[in-house]
């Protein structure tokens, strides 16, 4: 079951542009033009893109804050904007830079205050709670004020704010921007976890791809408002020219390097090669061939970065 649909989904900003000295004229510039967008039920999806793409000008409809210029969308069955009140008691939002939680009180004072917005059985919440707390390790400062926490520990209590009341999906903006190496770490497992479940899903917009390969099947990727790939992370490097390097030491330079199809040699330093591998070419034949020559001492064989291809599309 999907529970997000989104077709021909638009959003269109009027903008002044100065025209002359004195003259200005309005134009309209279109931050979202005709996403198609379906998400089924616990799903975890990567939606990516560069700043100003329409991620968040995306998710800003998704949740009911906006008003599409045109298409239609629904989720969880329901039109965002004009059921705003209901799809709020079932979905939960955490923006990098917002938040939903009360600075002067303590932390555990924001999460009842939360029970009774939505109006959560006690037990429910408190076994949600209990889950949270082990899972993103929030007992040592449950009892500070949310103004004296550090950006770590106040993103972690946000992912609980937005969990407490049981929502379907869970849109995340730039969860992990700013957070340290540790919190990062915490957030991801959490998250992972989360996901594993099937029980909510996920939709995580992010400029740190190390979030995304660790944690979405699949991404969508926009540029200019519009999607330019949805699939998984394999298909991505397929259709963007992904190449592997192949770094090998002898114990002497080679007089001769073997010549074969989609194997570039990139660089030469001494006794260390180093060859690019299109996706046509076999590593196998490319040591095959190193082997022959005799004085093979090592040999490394490295993976294509997801933020190299990104950067590819992008370019593209």
């Amino acid at each position: 079951m999907n529970v997000i649909e989104a077709h021909g989904l638009r959003k269109d900003f009027t903008v002044r542009v100065r025209k002359g000295l004195l003259r200005r004229e309005s134009r309209a510039v279109a931050a979202v033009d005709g996403v198609d967008l379906t998400v089924r039920r616990g799903e975890l999806l990567g939606y990516l893109g560069p700043n100003g793409a329409g991620k968040s000008t995306t998710l800003k409809m998704l949740t009911g804050v906006l008003h599409p210029s045109g298409g239609t969308v629904a989720v969880c069955g329901l039109t965002p904007v004009p059921q705003r009140i209901q799809l709020a008691r079932r979905i939960g939002v955490v923006f990098g830079q917002r938040s939903q939680l009360w600075w002067d009180l303590p932390l555990g004072d924001s999460y009842e205050l939360l029970r009774h917005i939505y109006r959560v059985p006690a037990a429910e919440h408190a076994a949600r709670l209990r889950r949270c707390r082990d899972l993103l390790e929030l007992d040592p400062f449950l009892d500070t004020p949310v103004r004296q926490l550090s950006l770590g520990q106040r993103m972690r209590g946000e992912l609980t704010a937005a969990l407490l009341h049981g929502p379907e999906v869970l849109f995340l903006d730039e969860p992990t921007i700013g957070l340290d190496v540790v919190s990062k770490q915490a957030v991801r497992g959490f998250l992972a976890e989360l996901g594993a479940t099937g029980d909510t899903t996920i939709v995580l917009t992010t400029h740190d791809l190390a979030d995304i390969e660790r944690l979405c099947r699949r991404i969508v990727v926009i540029d200019h408002g519009r999607v330019v790939h949805d699939g998984g992370i394999d298909a991505l490097h397929a259709r963007y020219g992904s190449q592997r390097r192949v770094v090998v030491d002898f114990d002497t330079a080679p007089a001769a390097v073997p010549t074969l199809p989609g194997v570039h040699l990139e660089a030469t330093a001494g006794p260390r090669l180093t060859f690019t591998l299109d996706g046509t070419a076999s590593v196998g034949a490319l040591v095959s061939a190193l082997s022959a020559l005799g004085g093979l001492r090592d040999l490394a064989v490295t993976e294509p970065e997801i933020e190299e291809v990104i950067a590819r599309l992008y370019r593209s």
